[in-house]
C-alpha cells in the first residue's frame, strides 16, 4: 500500500520538474522601474564578424521588459543561432566561456527545450527559446518579455549579467555585458510576490542569490544534487509517507 502511494506521487513530481523549474513557473514582473534601460553592445573583435546591440527598457506599464535587438554579420552556416542571458558578466580580460550557464532563478535547467507556447516554464534567460532563434545573417526583433526584471536584487534581474550568442550546437560566438543607460522610478503597487526577493539556490539553503556565489558552482545546480536540492525534497517526501 505504501509503495502504491509513493510511486505515483514521485512520478507526478518528476513530470512537474520536466515542465517547469524546481521553484515553479517564472512569475510575471509587474514592478519594473519606469524608464530604466540597459544596453549590451557586442564587441568589435577579430574572431567573429557578428556585431550588434541588445537594448532592454522597462515596459511603460512596469510589466516586463521591452527588448530591441539588432544583429549583423552572422555566419552563413551553423544556424539557427540562439541567444541567452547568462548568469555572470564577462570578467575584465575574460571570455564568453566565463559567463557560466543561462540565467535560471527558478532552477529549471536546459535539458528539456523551452516551450515557447508556455514561456513561464522556460529559463528566464532563454530569450531565443521564448521568442525565436536567429535564422538569417541579419536579425532585427522587438518584443516584451514578461519574466525579465530591471529591479536589482531579484533573481530575474539581468542588469549585472551578460548576453551570449550561440551556434546551434551551443558553441558561444560572441557576448557582451549589460550596462545601465537610463535609471527609472519604481511604479506604485505591491512588490512582485516571491520574485521580489532573491530566488534560486538560496531557497534550498545554499545562499546563492546572485552571480558571485553561483560562480563557485561548477554545474550551477545549487552545488549539485549530492548537496541537496530536489533530491532532498523527494527523499523527505518518501520518509514522510513511510
Amino acid at each position: 500500500m505504501r509503495t502504491s502511494i509513493i510511486l505515483p506521487t514521485l512520478s507526478l513530481l518528476a513530470l512537474a520538474a520536466a515542465d517547469t523549474g524546481r521553484l515553479g513557473d517564472a512569475e510575471v514582473v509587474t514592478n519594473n522601474p519606469i524608464g530604466a534601460s540597459y544596453e549590451a553592445r557586442l564587441p568589435n573583435i577579430a574572431t567573429t564578424d557578428v556585431r550588434g546591440v541588445f537594448i532592454a527598457t522597462s515596459n511603460p506599464s512596469g510589466r516586463g521588459v521591452d527588448f530591441q535587438i539588432t544583429l549583423d554579420g552572422l555566419p552563413s552556416t551553423g544556424g539557427p543561432f540562439m541567444y541567452h542571458i547568462h548568469d555572470a558578466p564577462i570578467p575584465p580580460n575574460g571570455t564568453c566561456a566565463q559567463t557560466l550557464a543561462h540565467q535560471d532563478p527558478y532552477i529549471r535547467g536546459e535539458e528539456t527545450p523551452c516551450d515557447a507556447t508556455a514561456p513561464q516554464t522556460c529559463q528566464v534567460g532563454d530569450l531565443s527559446g521564448k521568442h525565436g532563434n536567429i535564422t538569417s545573417g541579419s536579425f532585427h526583433d522587438t518584443y516584451t518579455d514578461l519574466y525579465a526584471s530591471l529591479v536589482p536584487g531579484l533573481g530575474s534581474f539581468f542588469g549585472n549579467r551578460s548576453v551570449v550568442v550561440h551556434f546551434s550546437n551551443k558553441t558561444r560566438i560572441t557576448c557582451a555585458n549589460f550596462q545601465i543607460i537610463g535609471h527609472g522610478a519604481v511604479p506604485s503597487g505591491s512588490p512582485n510576490g516571491t520574485n521580489a526577493t532573491t530566488m534560486g539556490c538560496e531557497w534550498f539553503g545554499y545562499g546563492y542569490p546572485g552571480v558571485a556565489e553561483r560562480a563557485g558552482s561548477a554545474d550551477y545546480e545549487c552545488g549539485g544534487e549530492d548537496a541537496g536540492g530536489f533530491g532532498a525534497v523527494l527523499a523527505a517526501l518518501a520518509a514522510f509517507v513511510l
